[in-house]
């Protein structure tokens, strides 16, 4: 098969080769996936740099990177419903504790990974569904059902952050979304009821009043650490924050009190690790809303597998409206 591989940390364009392998074996429980494309997401790109906190060696001697993807299904290992080769699905975890993830041709992992996927729903936007797609769905929500509540999503115009306005708003919630002033118009398409630039000095105060002077009933948050003061501020008794990042403040202050007198519920959204409980239900309502035709996800562009170098490049730099896709297959699937 052919597989983008890495086998030390560094620069995209030094370590990273496009190499052919021997297909992965199928262990019994396993499925065969032949891959469309594959996502590329930020902690992707951390993990192939080195950029993971404590993380100083690499864990296997070499690796396939990413851990989304989505394909169809060619051979079931022992133990698995023979009526499942054939099924378009999209994956989840690709990589995650594994060597071989999904920027290759191939990939085999548990079935419970590959999870069906709709005609509908095409093989770009489930390329997207296992990183973005749950981690909105999740952080909005955790706390149970949003309908007649406000959502605050910091850092809106973000692919987390456009798929979680589109879930809140779908959900039945007021939604207001924070953002750079250039992105603003793309984020009110997705359905924000009012979206402010996120650089506001009183940011606080807008957000108040754009909720018609009522504080929030949850918050989800890309910069933690960063917009802890704001959020404290906005939030309302018995609230919810959920954070998925902080990258610009990774050991945040806390407000302790202000968060405290208000019983706020914190909680850290590592995708990872969901209880099977918890991405069963960010599943069934991710699949829920796609029928719905109530989800749209951004793509910003996609490379060839030969491109996997440029790809994580272009995730690094920041300036992009969507998803980075590798295609993986040489005839597009449909």
């Amino acid at each position: 098969m052919k597989a983008v591989v890495y086998r030390a940390f560094g620069p995209a364009q030094k370590v990273l080769s496009l190499e052919t392998l021997p297909a992965p074996e199928l262990a019994s429980g396993e499925v065969r996936v032949a891959l469309a494309y594959s996502g590329v997401n930020p902690s992707d790109v951390k993990a192939r740099a080195g950029a993971r906190a404590g993380v100083t060696e690499l864990p296997f001697p070499a690796i396939i990177p990413h851990s989304d993807g989505a394909g169809v299904i060619t051979e079931v290992g022992e133990g698995v419903e023979p009526a499942r080769v054939g099924q378009r699905v999209w994956i989840w975890n690709g990589q995650w504790q594994r060597a071989y993830g999904t920027a290759a041709s191939e990939i085999c992992l548990p079935q419970e990974q590959a999870v069906p996927m709709s005609d509908t729903v095409d093989f770009e936007t489930g390329a997207a569904l296992g990183i973005p797609g749950l981690t909105a769905c999740h952080t909005v929500f955790s706390g149970g059902e949003v309908s007649g509540k406000t959502v605050l999503v910091q850092g809106g115009a973000g692919t987390v952050g456009l798929l979680a306005v589109q879930l809140a708003k779908w959900g039945g919630a007021r939604v207001i979304a924070t953002c750079s002033a250039a992105a603003r118009d793309r984020v009110l398409a997705a359905g924000a009821d009012a979206v402010l630039d996120y650089s506001a000095t009183d940011l606080s105060d807008q957000i108040i009043a754009a909720n018609h002077g009522q504080l929030v009933n949850l918050i989800v948050e890309v910069e933690f650490g960063a917009n802890a003061e704001v959020d404290a501020a906005v939030i309302a008794p018995n609230g919810r924050i959920t954070a998925y990042g902080s990258a610009k403040a990774m050991q945040p202050v806390l407000p302790f009190y202000p968060l405290m007198f208000k019983a706020v519920t914190l909680e850290m959204a590592l995708v990872y690790l969901l209880t099977p409980t918890q991405r069963e239900a960010a599943i069934a309502r991710l699949n829920r809303a796609l029928e719905a035709e109530a989800l749209s996800v951004p793509v910003a562009k996609i490379f060839p597998l030969a491109e996997a170098a440029t790809a994580h490049e272009a995730v690094e730099g920041g300036d992009r409206k969507g998803v980075i896709l590798l295609q993986t297959s040489e005839n597009p699937m449909k």
